[in-house]
């Protein structure tokens, strides 16, 4: 087994820890600053947390405009990467300048949301619009903070692509969602032919 203290170092060519973790779900978070000017931002450290209400959230390594601009609004709304916007996806992911469009820069189209002022991506079949539950800044077991933000929103809006759904049941594989994987550049998609089902057992 190889073994190593995080504390210490890896000693690998690069960090394990989000390969392991994963694939990962994206989160393409728009939002807008005090001003209303647009931002749209993707984050690897992303997911659900609970059912109801329903909360999602993601975490931002630095104070960066997401958070700066969710803790001023009070409100984000997360877009589904496909495989068809992995691309304008990771444009967004360039350091502007505070202010910059990345709608703009990746040519995606900002389409209005129906209870929140921030934008949608038009492009994405799929759209949670949320209001800020928590914003919490990570610390380390010894209590240290750490430059870390943990950003949770409540779903207050569903937007899906009618097409995603049959009989009622939406089709993750058919969305063809993108997933981080590990290294600098490695991304993954998922396929009808992967999956399998398991049924919980009964509590006996």
């Amino acid at each position: 087994m190889y073994f190593y203290e995080p504390a210490k170092g890896h000693g690998l060519p690069h960090d394990p820890l989000n390969a392991i973790i994963g694939p990962r779900p994206i989160g393409w978070i728009a939002s807008l600053d005090g001003q209303g000017r647009q931002n749209l931002a993707p984050y690897s450290f992303f997911n659900c947390f609970n059912y109801r209400p329903p909360i999602i959230g993601f975490a931002s390594s630095g104070w960066k405009d997401s958070v700066r601009n969710i803790s001023e609004t009070k409100e984000f709304v997360w877009n589904l990467t496909t495989r068809a916007l992995a691309v304008p996806m990771n444009e967004t992911s360039a350091s502007l300048p505070h202010g910059e469009d990345e709608f703009a820069r990746a040519s995606l189209t900002p389409t209005a949301s129906r209870i929140i002022r921030t934008p949608r991506v038009a492009e994405s079949p799929v759209n949670f619009e949320c209001r800020l539950s928590q914003c919490i800044q990570l610390t380390a077991a010894d209590g240290t903070p750490v430059d870390s933000w943990l950003v949770l929103g409540e779903v207050v809006a569903v937007h899906i692509d009618e097409t995603l759904l049959e009989n009622g049941i939406y089709q993750t594989a058919k969305a063809q969602p993108v997933l981080r994987a590990g290294g600098p550049s490695a991304y993954y998609g998922i396929s009808e032919a992967q999956r399998f089902d398991l049924t919980r057992p009964d509590n006996r």
